[in-house]
């Protein structure tokens, strides 16, 4: 009679290959099962996203406290013990974006509002007005201190021409307001084309149709980029009639710039290692080495960044109660600020094994052409969120 016998060794589920360790060496499957409690899958997404294991603990001291150590240990070939730099850095990334646009999500942009009321500056406090006179002296100000603008000789043309458009919105809202006190309007000023206030303004790029036609570019991308640019117009319009729009819009361009910010600077990153293959190109190194070098620095700032806004909100909720405290944790973040230029450049240094007289050209030289390189990336941001 046959008889089940137990195995003396695991064999794959899969191709029914002896097992000699967590993975079969012939078809690749883990021994792992799938048919789990749900808190060991919790755990596996956690270590495939986050590595939230003890490599964690040997790689962020040293990263942080030791400039070029991480990278020269993955140049040595010794990996196993650290997170991923990409990883690192992504998941820094997100994090330390996450609390700026948290911060700054506390920053209220409607200034010109006190006691419910909007400033004087704002074309929305003609409607709080109650009598004409209130309307003309209103429109008198926020006049004057336009045509003061204006009367700057250094001023570019677009934004004369931007502050031309702003003096037309406050005579239509003042005009506005004086027609429901049923009060006669403003006369134009001297000088000002005769047609009526809404020709003029429909004059204004801002105001007329949206048409990107660009033969190189396929239909898709155009029909974006009108799209964009009905959205930025859009925008402007709302900013220059104040009030509660002007807040709305302002809000909604901020989460637009916050929601591509991080995506632009992630592009930076292959950028900024060519920059170094560049400038390092007869140090004979691979272009994955400075990826490597990019990325963890990249992830030393992200951290620092990340520190630096916790710090400010525990500064924030403690300054009321323990100002001492609050003065200690402004000096902690004087330090992190001063350390991370003096990180980039210890890092640089033990990296690229150069003496300092050339280490220290070659650092200012990379850091002021990376620095114009990101302004003008998160100016790109600026105009993507702007069409938010």
């Amino acid at each position: 009679m046959n008889e089940l016998k137990p195995s003396p060794v695991l064999l794959c589920a899969n191709c029914s290959a002896e097992l000699q360790g967590e993975f079969c060496h012939r078809c690749g499957q883990s021994i792992k099962s799938v048919i789990r409690p749900i808190s060991h899958m919790l755990e596996d997404a956690g270590d495939l996203f986050f590595h939230l294991d003890e490599r964690i603990v040997h790689t962020l001291p040293p990263l942080y406290t030791k400039p070029g150590f991480l990278t020269l240990e993955y140049f040595s070939g010794r990996r196993v013990r650290y997170i991923a730099p990409f990883r690192l850095m992504f998941v820094f990334c997100l994090l330390a974006f996450f609390f700026v646009h948290l911060a700054f999500s506390e920053v209220r942009f409607g200034e010109g509002v006190t006691d419910g009321k909007p400033a004087a500056d704002d074309v929305a406090a003609f409607q709080a007005a109650k009598t004409p006179d209130e309307v003309l002296k209103l429109y008198n100000g926020q006049i004057d201190d336009l045509d003061e603008a204006m009367a700057n000789p250094a001023l570019p043309a677009p934004a004369r021409a931007g502050l031309g458009v702003a003096k037309d919105v406050v005579l239509e809202a003042a005009n506005r307001r004086l027609t429901e006190l049923k009060a006669p309007p403003i006369a134009p000023p001297a000088g000002q084309p005769s047609m009526p206030l809404t020709e003029r303004r429909n004059q204004n790029w801002v105001h007329q149709p949206t048409v990107v036609d660009i033969a190189w570019l396929p239909d898709f991308v155009t029909r974006r980029l009108a799209t964009g640019i009905a959205h930025f117009k859009s925008n402007i319009v709302q900013l220059q009639a104040g009030g509660e729009q002007k807040t709305e819009v302002l809000h909604r361009m901020g989460e637009g710039f916050f929601s591509v910010l991080p995506q632009t600077l992630l592009v930076m990153i292959p950028v900024f290692a060519l920059i170094l293959k560049l400038f390092y190109v007869f140090r004979r190194r691979l272009y994955m080495e400075h990826i490597i070098v990019a990325l963890h620095s990249h992830a030393f700032l992200f951290i620092s960044l990340l520190g630096l806004m916790i710090l400010g909100f525990a500064k924030e909720a403690i300054q009321p109660h323990a100002a001492i405290a609050a003065k200690l944790i402004g000096l902690v973040q004087f330090a992190m600020w001063a350390w991370m230029p003096i990180y980039l450049l210890l890092m640089q240094k033990r990296v690229y094994r150069q003496g300092w007289p050339m280490t220290l050209l070659k650092y200012w030289l990379i850091g002021s052409v990376y620095f114009w390189l990101v302004i003008f990336a998160v100016g790109f941001a600026f105009l993507i969120g702007a069409a938010h």
